[in-house]
């Protein structure tokens, strides 16, 4: 059995090596805008400015290096869910609902086609997305899922028995599934370190080992110097906590992953997976996983949820129960693997919103935008996220006038504040043990039901 690497920020990075550091912030400067976070959304924004307005000087401040947070951590799921979906079905009506995920839909394949167009090799397989029923609870709730996706327009979506879930994946006690086109499967570290290279080759300036302390109107604080700009924008997702006046915002859901050694070709033949889908299941305490482009299951769950006063983890290390814990998840799908070596594991946080809702705004008064909140569901959402906030600086500035985009219901959402400590930590503390005990529950009940503890908990917790 191999020796588990605990942290070094993720397995991505392990296989690729962090990027070499940029220079910091040199001292006090302008920009037309600026962007305070290199992932994601903070890259993709600046490739979408800098497309659209070619002149336009835009600056990305990063604490510490483009790609540190979830951005170079998460699962590789590039899929078309996004949070809040169904609260904003309630608030503005089920069609602009429809139309914000066929936006969620259509980025899927934005992102695969600019990844082919600017020469990123990401081992981006579009393979979709299989949903996975493992009790007659889970598969009452596949099924309402299921039917609840091709009411908001998602024709396409399989619905599968046991029988037909084997064919694509054996996955020990699957009794149905879901499966959508409308995702992929990617190396997070590659498409970010491609991201950062193809704007900085734009021409937009990086400055990483650069944290900045506070946002204000038209200005980006750092310990280096100020950022001036007329638009300052936020794409801090799960470390924005750290910002001044930002701790109760956005909740830093802590998740954990671990990827396994390789399997040999017998192994592969035993368990199928053949269409690379990225793998889910429908237990409250969620699980998902991919098939690594180099022969590995790369998997995670959440593990200990989150850390008492908002802080966030030290590169990426997690607690020797919740590499355990996920081990467990891997091996009640897949026995034959009982003997396999976990070669990593790694923990990183994303954004959580109060009613669990993605956003993204630009507050015209003050030239202040953000996006994010979008509750793991980031490695697409990000890219929507960036080609709005593109819309709405261009339509702002009276380059253009209101666009599609623009029109989404997620469009300058507003969403209460966190409770204070110690009512937060409690509160996510209770929630999911209360998953974990409801999924215990209907694993040990086989009852069609889904659990009260579970209907319970999502009542308390907003979502």
């Amino acid at each position: 059995m191999s020796s588990t690497v605990n942290g070094g920020i993720s397995f991505w990075y392990a296989q690729e090596g962090t990027p070499a550091p940029r220079e910091p912030l040199p001292g006090d400067t302008t920009a037309d805008v600026c962007i305070v976070g290199g992932g994601y959304t903070g890259l993709w924004t600046a490739y979408y400015l800098k497309k659209a307005v070619p002149f336009l000087d835009i600056t990305v401040l990063e604490a510490s290096f483009c790609g540190y947070g979830a951005s170079g951590r998460n699962g590789g799921w590039l899929y078309n869910g996004i949070a809040g979906r169904d609260r904003y079905a309630a608030l503005h009506g089920h069609e602009a609902a429809v139309r914000l995920q066929q936006a969620m839909n259509d980025t899927v394949t934005e992102v695969v086609r600019v990844a082919a167009e600017e020469g990123i090799d990401a081992d981006i397989h579009q393979g979709g997305v299989l949903e996975i029923a493992h009790t007659p609870a889970q598969l009452a709730r596949l099924k309402a899922f299921h039917a609840r996706e091709i009411a908001f327009g998602e024709k396409d979506r399989e619905l599968y028995g046991a029988r037909r879930t084997a064919d694509r994946i054996r996955v020990t006690g699957a009794v149905g599934s879901s499966w959508t086109p409308h995702g992929a499967r990617l190396h997070p570290a590659k498409l970010v370190k491609g991201l950062a290279d193809t704007v900085e080759a734009l021409g937009v300036t990086l400055h990483e080992s650069t944290p900045v302390t506070e946002i204000k109107p038209k200005h980006a604080v750092t310990p280096y110097g100020t950022v001036r700009a007329p638009y300052v924008l936020r794409c801090t997702e799960g470390f924005t906590a750290s910002l001044a006046g930002q701790r109760r915002a956005w909740l830093p859901m802590n998740s954990s992953m671990i990827a396994t050694e390789p399997l040999t070709d017998a192994q592969w033949d035993t368990i199928g997976w053949n269409g690379l889908e990225t793998l889910g299941d429908m237990a409250h305490a969620y699980m998902y996983a991919q098939r690594t482009a180099d022969g590995r299951i790369a998997l995670g769950g959440r593990g200990v949820p989150y850390r008492y006063g908002s802080r966030t983890d030290n590169d990426g290390r997690t607690q020797p129960q919740t590499v355990e814990a996920l081990r467990d998840i891997l091996v009640r799908f897949i026995p034959t693997l009982a003997g396999i070596g976990i070669d990593h594991a790694w923990s990183g946080v994303l954004g959580v919103p109060r009613d669990w809702c993605a956003t993204v705004t630009l507050d015209r008064t003050t030239g202040l935008g953000w996006a994010g909140g979008y509750v793991g569901s980031g490695v697409a959402t990000s890219n929507l996220a960036a080609r709005t906030l593109r819309d709405l600086i261009q339509q702002d500035s009276g380059q253009s006038g209101p666009t599609d985009l623009t029109a989404l219901p997620w469009v300058g959402h507003k969403v209460r504040r966190w409770e204070p400590e110690p009512l937060r930590w409690l509160g996510v503390q209770a929630m999911y043990a209360a998953y974990r005990e409801a999924d215990r529950r209907e694993r040990t009940t086989h009852r069609a039901e889904t659990s009260r503890i579970a209907r319970l908990a999502d009542r308390l917790s907003g979502r």
